[in-house]
């Protein structure tokens, strides 16, 4: 008697690029809720680091009073063009850590205590639910503040941004944060050979505050630095130039996007080298 012959199954469907942002958009809400209900366990630790990093924004802004004191500009930046070089600088950074700061300095942990196991065991993308995790609400407030103080030292110039100049300084803002996460998530995917980075991951943030200060105000090999090994210069200068109208060519702008593309592919391909070295923390 001849075997029976079936036909192939035929092969699943692949899933559609509009399911697959539907599906990672839910667990995003997920992660998001599960970080709301976190804060309001603890109040007034979120109360507390919102009055802290607000006093350290203070201590920031006095420092600039006391320079202008003694001077009238910063190269071509102004009294009031700095205040608003400081508000954007400190928006990035509260957007970057309420999204990514958390995370990047838990990888160390994960890999350490064994918990990436079970990440990557998950039926999704690793770096994605480890860049994503946590959220840190407070820092949404303290970026409104920036806004604000931005808002108030373009008031004080008579300065009316136009739409495109908003919207550019918001596109450039994103490409700033998306430098700050790749690097960072660069430096913390070292724990895969130390167990424990943090100090590094800490030491990069610390550098954040060279962003605060003109472009204009460093030369030399200190500025080919940290415009294009660690493009810290370029992070909040170029959204600023471009809300003050002192953009006086469009390559600072070409460079900042360029930068953001570098150095995401960088991380990419680090992480990518650093998952595969990893044995878990059983073996």
């Amino acid at each position: 008697m001849s075997p029976t012959l079936h036909a192939p199954r035929p092969a699943p469907p692949a899933p559609r690029p509009a399911s697959n942002v539907s599906r990672y958009l839910s667990i995003y809400l997920a992660l998001w809720k599960n970080s709301v209900t976190r804060e309001m366990i603890f109040k007034s630790n979120f109360l507390l680091w919102i009055f802290v990093e607000l006093l350290w924004f203070g201590l920031q802004l006095s420092f600039i009073g006391v320079l202008y004191l003694h001077t009238e500009h910063i190269g071509s930046w102004t009294k009031w063009q700095v205040v608003m070089l400081i508000g954007g600088s400190h928006f990035i950074q509260q957007i970057f850590q309420a999204f990514f700061l958390i995370n990047c300095t838990n990888l160390s942990e994960l890999i350490r205590t064994g918990k990436l196991d079970f990440l990557l065991l998950l039926p999704v993308n690793t770096r994605f639910v480890v860049s994503f995790r946590q959220v840190d609400l407070g820092a949404f407030v303290n970026a409104a503040f920036a806004l604000a103080l931005m808002a108030y030292a373009a008031r004080q110039m008579h300065l009316v941004p136009s739409l495109w100049q908003v919207v550019g300084f918001l596109v450039l803002c994103l490409a700033g944060i998306l430098i700050h996460y790749s690097l960072m998530f660069l430096l913390a995917s070292i724990s895969f050979w130390t167990v424990r980075a943090q100090g590094i991951v800490w030491g990069y943030y610390n550098l954040f505050n060279i962003a605060r200060m003109p472009d204009e105000a460093f030369r030399g090999l200190f500025k080919a630095l940290f415009t294009f090994a660690i493009p810290m210069l370029l992070v909040s200068n170029v959204p600023v130039r471009v809300l003050a109208n002192k953009v006086s060519s469009p390559g600072s702008l070409v460079l900042l996007l360029a930068m953001t593309v570098v150095c995401f592919c960088i991380s990419e391909w680090g992480w990518r080298v650093s998952i595969r070295r990893y044995t878990s923390a059983s073996s």
